[in-house]
């Protein structure tokens, strides 16, 4: 054998032994995360998601956009029955009962991080958070995500203008009542406006005054639940809001988040809304824009209490091949870090989920940075939760709410009084709670 002979069987023989040794490059286990996030919090979502994966190489977690927060649950709920689905889905914190009825498809959370190995332990997260998404032993049935809670913003020029104190908010609805006034009398049309109005003005009015809107816990306790909206501190509330409504004190914009025009330019000066819309905000305005806690009715005894989240939560679904479930812990593992909680605090105006991202966050002077943008925490831990501020759960909610917004529209219109819209939305509520009920013994 010549020596060129020689030289070629030996790397010949080193590449066939370097394949043989080195195997094919082993392709992370991908795992699917259904969610409802569009736009500039979409955009947070995938950094979330692609930070994780350049963290490791054995998972890769695939956001995938599905809508709004109904579409993204009722399409996860079909694709489980057709054996599709993906192994997270993002639900917003209304379909919780939904979500714990759909029968065998759900992986509780805290299940989930005992059998893969993951610490996790409940009591390192805020517990009006925790709460929410926790049966009535305390175990956490969905990973909190995005969880924001309602407070009150404001155009500090506008109140410049009016001759009030610019540091000053609002504290209750006498004091806003008055501000509003002042605000109209040096020529801004409209006093307030909101976001989110059963939200606002039904769940988080009730909680934030130590008031049930249902039996049994607000729902948490059970499916026999029964509405108890038509009290008299929900009626008085309405019953201004109306009365408010006839000279643009308070000017309706609509359901969701469609009254935001109203206050990015300046036609409002106060809008009460979602905390995670304060990147919205500072997105679309070029005010001076201040933070406050929601005001509360002063002769109400007990209040102000706690306000409760909104937000998102993600759910894990059964029927995906074990690799993916060891993803998924270390990915929820990945976000409960403080650093990466506190970043998604910082940028979108959610709540930090956890006592040590909120600490972090002090801690590197965010809060006095930016002044006010710690009133969604400040407010939600005012209190410890009672029964009546820990959240509530009930079965068919989202078009519950539909019913609720349309009685306060009812209202707001002059067409009903308060009170007789107020006991329309219980009656109808609680036959949609009866259905559901019925649905999912």
């Amino acid at each position: 054998m010549t020596a060129w002979h020689g030289l070629m069987r030996g790397v010949v023989t080193g590449v066939l032994a370097a394949g043989l040794y080195a195997g094919p490059a082993l392709a992370a286990t991908e795992i699917q995360w259904w969610h409802a996030m569009s736009g500039p919090l979409g955009e947070k979502l995938e950094k979330v998601a692609s930070d994780f994966n350049a963290t490791q190489s054995d998972y890769k977690i695939v956001p995938v956009y599905k809508g709004s927060y109904p579409e993204a649950m009722t399409g996860a709920i079909a694709a489980f029955r057709a054996k599709q689905n993906p192994a997270i889905v993002q639900v917003f914190e209304v379909g919780t009962a939904t979500m714990m009825a759909a029968k065998g498809a759900v992986y509780p959370v805290y299940r989930l991080m005992a059998e893969q190995g993951e610490a996790f332990d409940p009591k390192a997260y805020l517990p009006a958070v925790t709460g929410y998404y926790s049966d009535t032993q305390g175990n956490m049935l969905s990973y909190p995500f995005n969880s924001s809670t309602t407070i009150l913003y404001y155009n500090k020029d506008i109140f410049r203008q009016a001759g009030l104190d610019p540091a000053t908010p609002p504290k209750t609805w006498p004091e806003l009542e008055a501000m509003a006034k002042k605000i109209q009398a040096s020529g801004t049309a409209c006093g307030f406006t909101t976001q989110w109005p059963s939200w606002v003005h039904v769940e988080n009015l009730s909680a934030w005054h130590n008031v049930a809107i249902g039996t049994k816990q607000n729902g948490m306790a059970g499916l026999d639940t029964e509405f108890s909206i038509a009290n008299p501190v929900v009626q008085h509330h309405w019953e201004k809001l109306a009365e408010w409504q006839k000279t643009k004190l308070f000017d309706y914009g609509g359901r969701l988040a469609k009254a935001d025009p109203k206050f990015f330019s300046g036609e409002c000066a106060i809008s009460i809304g979602s905390s995670a819309a304060r990147a919205a905000i500072l997105a679309n305005s070029k005010f001076d824009l201040g933070y406050g806690m929601m005001p509360y009715w002063p002769d109400v005894k007990g209040a102000p209490q706690n306000s409760i989240i909104g937000g998102a939560s993600l759910w894990v679904l059964t029927g995906r091949p074990q690799a993916e479930y060891k993803g998924v812990a270390k990915f929820f593992t990945y976000l409960s870090k403080p650093e990466v909680q506190a970043w998604w605090h910082e940028e979108t105006g959610y709540l930090p989920i956890t006592e040590a991202a909120y600490h972090l966050a002090k801690q590197q002077g965010f809060y006095e940075k930016n002044p006010g943008a710690d009133v969604s925490v400040l407010q939600m831990t005012l209190n410890p939760p009672t029964e009546n501020s820990k959240g509530l759960r009930f079965g068919s909610f989202v078009q519950i709410r539909d019913v609720f917004e349309e009685e306060l529209e009812a209202t707001l219109n002059g067409s009903k009084t308060a009170k007789a819209a107020l006991e329309a939305a219980q009656a109808r509520g609680n036959t949609l709670l009866r259905s559901f009920q019925k649905a999912n013994q």
